[in-house]
């Protein structure tokens, strides 16, 4: 998805048309990249389109939940209590609000934004799931500590600027088919696209990887998409039936 930056009435008009798309094809989780809501950038500016949650955005966001019965992921920046975080919301009809607040932020962030401080799995529509951010993708362990809580999936927004679709895709298949593979999870990132109209831009980009670190499927392009993929219980019990597959449970954690 293309996010301008101060645009959030603009992006939720945007958002609003993805979800009536992704509706119409039986999408039970929708997840969109990384601040979607008010654009992506890690200039003060961002401050100025920060909101509480439970706040307008967040509201909005659970009316369309509830009217699509579909549980909707999307990003913003978060005030609370004097600080501002990264956060992505996890919108599900009839339920509580979910938040979580990136744990890893990256160099250029740090100087706006706080980092998160709790690890939360969501469980909703039947399965058990993650959220990463961006950044969050480059530390094994917070994949780790998510399956060992007991994820199937870990969504991965992104808001990744520079180079093409292509140099985007490769740089994601060095390590988002490990944290895969590695942990015997589904993994589905996407990234947002376009101008920011604040000095990014963005080369979209969206995959999914199946547990066994297998390219499910990819969608190259700079421009807004939606892309459908089909998440399998048959292939995670490929992997975790299988005592030479699935290595997850045989770790020892640090002990002598």
């Amino acid at each position: 998805m293309q996010s301008v930056v101060n645009g959030t009435h603009q992006n939720i008009e945007r958002m609003h048309q993805f979800i009536q798309q992704a509706h119409s094809s039986d999408v039970q989780i929708l997840c969109f990249p990384e601040m979607n809501i008010t654009g992506y950038c890690n200039r003060d500016a961002i401050l100025d389109c920060a909101e509480t949650v439970p706040g307008p955005s967040s509201d909005q966001l659970m009316e369309f939940a509830n009217q699509y019965c579909m549980t909707i992921l999307a990003g913003l920046p978060e005030k609370q209590s004097g600080m501002c975080y990264i956060s992505h919301l996890v919108a599900s009809p009839d339920a509580p609000l979910g938040i979580y607040r990136k744990f890893y932020l990256g160099p250029p962030e740090k100087k706006l934004f706080s980092p998160g401080h709790e690890i939360p799995i969501f469980n909703d529509q039947g399965v058990c799931f993650g959220i990463q951010l961006c950044y969050d993708a480059h530390f094994p362990e917070l994949s780790t500590r998510m399956t060992a809580s007991g994820a199937d999936i870990i969504f991965m927004p992104h808001a990744s600027p520079h180079g093409t679709p292509e140099q985007k895709f490769n740089s994601w298949m060095r390590h988002l088919p490990a944290r895969a593979y590695d942990n015997s999870i589904f993994v589905l990132a996407c990234n947002a696209s376009g101008e920011n109209c604040a000095g990014l831009t963005f080369p979209g980009v969206s995959m999914a990887v199946d547990p066994s670190g297998h390219l499910l499927k990819k969608i190259l392009s700079d421009d807004p998409h939606l892309m459908i993929v089909d998440l399998k219980a048959a292939d995670l019990e490929h992997v975790r039936s299988h005592e030479m597959r699935y290595f997850f449970p045989n770790r020892r954690d640090g002990e002598e």
